[in-house]
C-alpha cells in the first residue's frame, strides 16, 4: 500500500453512514444498502448510462442520511423520533393519511401545533435536515447531482412534498427512483411482494412518478428478490464507477465530516466531536504516542458519537436523570459506532478505539466494561477526552462546567491519571506533572522496549525487532526500571500494562 494510502474506498465510507442511517430508521442493518440494490435494478431496466447509474448508486445509498439528524425537533412534536420514522415508511405522508398519521403520534399540546400547521411544518423541517445531507455528500466529495438528489428526500411527484416548487420531471432522477426502492424493500420484507406492489400502485402519480413505477411494477419479483443475500459485498462490487482508495488526509476530511455531521442530533452536540478530537491529537503527541496511532485515534475522535443516530433523541434531551432503561438504551451508542464502522480494516481499527471513549480504568464503563490494564493509551486519552469537553458544553440535565469545574471533576473520575493530565495540558489547563515523554516520562523509543519486554523477549529479541543493538535496549531497560520505580521484568510488564502500552507496536490494541 502506498505511503498515503489510507486502504479505505469513499464507497466503504458510504456503507458505513447507511448503516447509521438504518439506526435512525429504527430499521434492521442494511436496509439502505438493499434499497440501492432495488434502486440499480431499476436503473438497469431503464438502461440509465454509466454517469446516471453512478449518481443513483450514491443518492440510493444516502436517500435519508440526514433525516436521524432532526431528532430535537421530532422528539420533541412526537416523544420516540425513530419510533416516529420506522412507522412513518408505512404512510403516504401527503393529504389526510399522513395529517391522520402525524396527529396520531403528536404528544399533548403538539397536536394542536400540527392542526393549524396541517402537519406541513414537520415536513418542511424533515426536508430542511436533508439539506445538511447534501452539505455532507459535498464535504465528502461527491457530485453535484448527488448532492441535489440527497436534498429532495421529501420531495414528490406530485409537488405536495418539500421543497414545494419542485415535482415531475424537475425531481432528480435518481431521488425519484430511490423514493420508490426504498418503499418496496420496507413493504416486501415486512408484508411481502404483494403488498409492495400495492403500496406502489397507490403512490403512481402522487408520490411516485408514473412512468417509473410502469417500469418496476410488472418485474416487481425479480426486483425484490435475492436482495438480502451478501449484500454489503454485492453493494461494494456494484459501484458503477471504479473508485480508488482515498488518501490519508482525505479520510481525515471526510470522517471530520461525519463527525460533524453526526453532532447535528442534538443541537447541545455542536463542536462536540471536533472538540475532543483536538484534545486527544494534542494530549496523545504529548505522550509521544506513534505519529500513526495518534492519526486513528484522532479519527476515531471525530466518529466516537456517530451511534446516537441509534438512540432515540429524547433520551439525549431528557433534562433529568435517564431510569434503568432508559441507560440501557442510551448506553448503546458506543456499541452501534462499532457496528457502523467494522470494515474494512482500517475503519474497523477506527470504530473499535471510538467504541472505548465510554470506558472506565476501573471497569465500569460501558460497552465491553473493559478495566484499564487493557484499554491502550489513545483509548484512555479518548475517554478522559470526550468526558471533559462534554463538560464544558450545556447538556438538557445541567449547564456547562467551567474549565476548573470540569477539570477537577475529571481528575475525580476512573479516569488513568497520565490520560487526565495531558488531556488537561491539551486544554491548557495547569497539570500536577511535568511530562519528558510518555507515560511516565518514558520516550517513544523506552515505550516500544518496553512493550516488547512486557510480551516476554528477551534483550537480543527485542534488539532485532527494533533494529537496534543489544547493548542499547539494557540501557533502555535500565532507564524504563528507573522511570517506572520497578526493579524487574515482572513488574514492569505489570506497568505496561496498566499504561495500555503493551500493543504499542501493533494496531490491535483498543
Amino acid at each position: 500500500m502506498p505511503k498515503n494510502d489510507s486502504g479505505v474506498r469513499l464507497t466503504e465510507l458510504l456503507v458505513a453512514l447507511s448503516l447509521a442511517t438504518d439506526l435512525g430508521f429504527g430499521q434492521p442493518a442494511e436496509h439502505m444498502l438493499r434499497s440501492a440494490r432495488i434502486a440499480l435494478r431499476i436503473g438497469e431496466r431503464l438502461g440509465l448510462s454509466a454517469n446516471e447509474l453512478a449518481t443513483l448508486y450514491d443518492v440510493s445509498i444516502l436517500t435519508y442520511v440526514g433525516c436521524p439528524t432532526y431528532g430535537n425537533e421530532a422528539a420533541t412534536v412526537f416523544g420516540d423520533d425513530i419510533d416516529f420514522r420506522a412507522n412513518a415508511l408505512f404512510v403516504n405522508l401527503a393529504g389526510m393519511e399522513g395529517m391522520r398519521f402525524m396527529m396520531g403520534r403528536a404528544v399533548g399540546r403538539q397536536k394542536a401545533v400540527m392542526m393549524m400547521t396541517n402537519g406541513r411544518a414537520m415536513i418542511e423541517m424533515m426536508a430542511a435536515h436533508c439539506s445538511a445531507a447534501g452539505e455532507l455528500a459535498t464535504r465528502l466529495g461527491l457530485s453535484d447531482d448527488v448532492s441535489a438528489g440527497v436534498q429532495q428526500a421529501y420531495a414528490r411527484w406530485d409537488g405536495k412534498g418539500v421543497p414545494s416548487d419542485i415535482e415531475g420531471d424537475a425531481l432528480s432522477l435518481a431521488a425519484r427512483i430511490s423514493h420508490i426502492a426504498e418503499a418496496c424493500e420496507v413493504y416486501s420484507r415486512s408484508l411481502g411482494v404483494d403488498d409492495a406492489v400495492a403500496m406502489v400502485k397507490a403512490r403512481s402519480g402522487s408520490q411516485f412518478d408514473p412512468s417509473l413505477t410502469a417500469t418496476a411494477l410488472p418485474h416487481a419479483d425479480a426486483l425484490l428478490t435475492g436482495i438480502d443475500e451478501d449484500t454489503v459485498d454485492e453493494i461494494l462490487d456494484a459501484d458503477p464507477v471504479s473508485r480508488g482508495t482515498l488518501t490519508d488526509d482525505q479520510l481525515d476530511a471526510a470522517l471530520e465530516a461525519i463527525g460533524d455531521f453526526c453532532d447535528l442530533r442534538c443541537p447541545y452536540f455542536a463542536g462536540h466531536s471536533a472538540g475532543t478530537a483536538a484534545l486527544v491529537t494534542t494530549a496523545c503527541e504529548s505522550l509521544n504516542v506513534p505519529a500513526a496511532e495518534v492519526r486513528v485515534a484522532r479519527r476515531a475522535a471525530h466518529v466516537h458519537d456517530v451511534g446516537r443516530f441509534g438512540v432515540p433523541a429524547s433520551l439525549w434531551n431528557k433534562p433529568g436523570p435517564l431510569n434503568s432503561r432508559e441507560q440501557e438504551r442510551m448506553r448503546m451508542h458506543s456499541y452501534y459506532v462499532e457496528r457502523i464502522f467494522s470494515r474494512p480494516e482500517p475503519l474497523k481499527r477506527v470504530g473499535l478505539l471510538a467504541a472505548t471513549h465510554h470506558e472506565r480504568t476501573d471497569g465500569t464503563g460501558y460497552h465491553r466494561g473493559v478495566s484499564g490494564t487493557l484499554l491502550s493509551v489513545p483509548a484512555r486519552v479518548l475517554a478522559a477526552a470526550d468526558a471533559y469537553h462534554a463538560m464544558t458544553q450545556d447538556r438538557p440535565h445541567r449547564p456547562a462546567r467551567t474549565p476548573e469545574d470540569a477539570a477537577r471533576e475529571l481528575k475525580q473520575g476512573a479516569f488513568d491519571p497520565v490520560a487526565v493530565d495531558a488531556v488537561l495540558s491539551a486544554a491548557g489547563q495547569p497539570t500536577a506533572r511535568t511530562r519528558a515523554g510518555g507515560p511516565a516520562g518514558l520516550t517513544a523509543r523506552e515505550a516500544d522496549v518496553l512493550a516488547l519486554l512486557a510480551r516476554g523477549l528477551a534483550n537480543k529479541a527485542i534488539a532485532k525487532e527494533l533494529s537496534i543493538s543489544p547493548k542499547t535496549v539494557g540501557n533502555h531497560v535500565e532507564r524504563i526500571y528507573t522511570k517506572l520505580g520497578v526493579t524487574n521484568r515482572a513488574a514492569a510488564a505489570m506497568r505496561a500494562m496498566q499504561y495500555g502500552i503493551v500493543d504499542t507496536l501493533h494496531a490491535g490494541a483498543v
